[in-house]
């Protein structure tokens, strides 16, 4: 967590403990750094869709959080980001108990910061990605009182 502020790190803690849709799915926040960030989700059966597969939804979710976390590490203090667009390409089904996303910062500028991340399983000793994600986050003003939302 080098090359960080408090501030950073303190954000990009409060965006996966703060977020009641990412607590209730059970994504967790597994390390972040300047301009990167990793999460994972374990998989249950409600995450299902009808053809037993892992639903769609699931793995945006946890690449659109990871990639803002991503995003959090770059601003300065007294900023916040927010997703304005994503685009997933789904390359295979996922599978495995277990998904994990690692998103890495492209490009930040002074009002949107581009962020690339890729979800993937564990299949033996290696990590098979599922889906990309481009997200762009728009910068925004730290709100005060989210920090203080449970």
């Amino acid at each position: 967590r080098t090359n960080m502020s408090a501030d950073g790190q303190n954000l990009v803690q409060r965006i996966f403990d703060r977020a009641p849709f990412i607590q209730s799915l059970k994504i967790e926040l597994l390390a972040f750094g300047a301009g990167w960030c990793e999460a994972r989700v374990c998989v249950v059966p409600s995450f299902e869709q009808q053809h037993g597969l892992v639903h769609a939804g699931v793995l945006m979710t946890l690449a659109d959080h990871t990639c803002g976390g991503a995003a959090a590490t770059m601003v300065r203090p007294g900023q916040d980001v927010i997703t304005v667009s994503n685009s997933f390409s789904f390359l295979r089904p996922a599978s495995g108990p277990v998904l994990y996303c690692r998103a890495q910062v492209l490009r930040m500028g002074q009002r949107l910061a581009f962020v690339e991340g890729e979800v993937a399983s564990e299949q033996g000793e290696a990590r098979v990605i599922s889906a990309k994600a481009t997200s762009t986050l728009a910068i925004v003003p730290l709100e005060r009182n989210s920090s203080e939302r449970a």
